[in-house]
């Protein structure tokens, strides 16, 4: 593969924070945000604004959960992290039309772009598989 092949692929796999607010803006009916991270729920402080948390550790179990008419956009921690890479093999297996959001909440939260407190009401079952980073 050469080195443009490579960047193009990127740039058809990937979405930047602004590509992405630009998407949730202009058609909010065609994007799904999916925050993949795993980690103990002291790290879990915040989400994107709008978006479903499913852990990495729990995706391949709840596809079914996932709107197959929609583009899922997946994040996860930071440019160092790959659980969202990790999460859109399957999800991609199954069908599905997957983008990476590049630089994860991180360059979110860079941007100050809008974000939620992640509810306290995460089911011990979750935060027990998910204690565990795994990025």
């Amino acid at each position: 593969m050469s080195a443009i092949d490579y960047f193009k692929l990127r740039l058809e796999a990937t979405y930047s924070p602004m590509d992405t607010i630009k998407a949730l803006k202009d058609r909010p009916e065609e994007v799904y945000v999916v925050d993949v991270r795993n980690g103990p729920p002291n790290l879990l402080k915040e989400k994107i604004k709008g978006a479903v948390l499913i852990p990495q550790a729990e995706i391949s179990h709840r596809i079914n959960e996932l709107p197959k008419d929609r583009e899922i956009i997946l994040y996860c921690w930071d440019t160092w992290c790959s659980l969202a890479v990790k999460s859109a093999v399957p999800l991609l297996e199954a069908g599905l039309s997957v983008k990476e959001l590049y630089g994860g909440i991180s360059a979110w939260n860079i941007l100050q772009l809008p974000t939620e407190p992640i509810e306290d009401a995460i089911n011990t079952a979750t935060q027990s598989e998910t204690s565990r980073c795994e990025c």
